[in-house]
This record gives C-alpha cells, structure tokens and sequence, in this order.
C-alpha cells in the first residue's frame, strides 16, 4: 500500500508539471499566429500572440561604422507591422514556410523555433491566466550577411 501511494503521487506531479497536448497546440498556435499575422496582414492575430511587454530583438551592422549591435523592437511595433508589412501581397512566397518546433515546453514556459522563409526566430513563452503568450524574440535572416 505504501509503494502505491507514492507511485501515485509521483504519477500525480509529473502530470502537474508536464505538458499537455494542449499547452502544445497552443503554443505552436502563438508561433503561427505570429507569422501568419504577417502573411495577411491582421493586427487583431499579432497581438493575440504576444504578451504586452514582448521584446524582439535580432544583431545588426551599422553600415557607417561597419559595428554590429542589438536591433530591438516590441509589441506595439510587431502589432503596427502585422497591419502594414505586407498589404500589397508582395513580401511572401504563395506558400509560406512557416515550420515550428517546440525546443521546451514546462507548464508554464516553452522554447520555440520558427523557421521560415528569410529567417529564423527563437522565441520564449509563458503560460499566464491559461494563455501562451511570447514575451521574447531572437531572430535572424538565414543570411546572416542582410543584418546591414
């Protein structure tokens, strides 16, 4: 009886503190979210997915001083971007790439990559009042020399 017991409060906290098919989908929902909002332009998706307080940032090279440094943007911008970036339909391919895979998932963060067709995003989300929103962006062209 008492090997039961602790079997079944283990089984009891790995199941609170792991993954669920779920937190899955909705965290691979965010990403899409992300870059789909883009595809078709549509604020309304880009802030679905991110936290108020998100940060994006990616390395650039000054073409003045030939220096990189951290290019840095936030949600207001993405949210502006997503209603603006590609209204002429001409900044995508007809299919899209859009792969994501899900590095780490805990039950209230979660490492994604997001690969698609110029580049490359390393986001980190967080699980708040039952909602996966992205807080942080890394991101890079998949040629690395267009950071000018």
């Amino acid at each position: 009886m008492k090997y039961f017991l602790v079997l079944f409060l283990l089984f009891i906290c790995i199941q609170t503190f792991s993954q669920t098919k779920a937190d899955s989908l909705a965290i691979q929902q965010a990403a899409l979210d992300y870059i789909e909002s883009q595809h078709t332009p549509n604020p309304n998706q880009m802030e679905k997915a991110l936290h108020p307080r998100m940060v994006k940032r990616t390395f650039w090279t000054d073409k003045a001083t030939n220096k990189d440094y951290v290019r840095e943007t936030n949600t207001e911008s993405m949210v502006i971007l997503a209603e603006s970036y590609n209204k002429k339909g001409d900044k995508f391919p007809a299919n899209p790439k859009k792969e994501v895979k899900l590095l780490d998932v805990s039950d209230k963060t979660a490492s994604v990559k997001l690969i698609a067709d110029e580049w490359i995003d390393y986001m980190h989300l967080v699980k708040l009042n039952g909602q996966w929103k992205i807080v942080n962006v890394l991101w890079q062209y998949h040629d690395s020399s267009l950071h000018k």
